[in-house]
């Protein structure tokens, strides 16, 4: 079972609510299917994201993946120790955050899953 906590995206990342704000990381299932990551690409701080939009990749020693934005809004923090430790993704997915995001419209999170039904999507 997934965190009850968080929210979740068919393209397996996922979003910690903390007020205006979300963190995005990606999934126990996304890191498994990828293998070990070796490098996080993020944006820069400041930049407008739009729900959907490509933020950045990951690559690991399988494939390079594209991350997208689970919610529209401005970038305001980047997990900048990804740099030196790609692998967190992988030893501590629903941890480990990409991104945090504040949100600019707050009815991105509807569309998102709960726990359970990201559960039934990936069985």
């Amino acid at each position: 079972m997934y965190p009850t906590d968080l929210k979740y995206t068919i393209e397996h990342e996922w979003v910690r609510v903390d007020g205006d704000a979300a963190a995005v990381g990606i999934t126990d299932f996304a890191q498994q299917q990828l293998g070990d990551v070796v490098f996080v690409e993020l944006p820069d701080v400041g930049r407008a994201l739009t729900k959907g939009e490509v933020f950045g990749s990951i690559e690991s020693v399988k494939a390079v993946s594209e991350l997208f934005s689970p919610v529209s809004g401005t970038v305001v923090a980047v997990n900048g120790s990804l740099a030196a430790h790609p692998d967190n993704v992988n030893s501590q997915p629903h941890e480990t955050w990409m991104i945090r995001v504040k949100i600019s419209n707050a009815g991105d999170l509807d569309a998102l899953m709960s726990s359970t039904r990201y559960d039934a999507f990936i069985a």
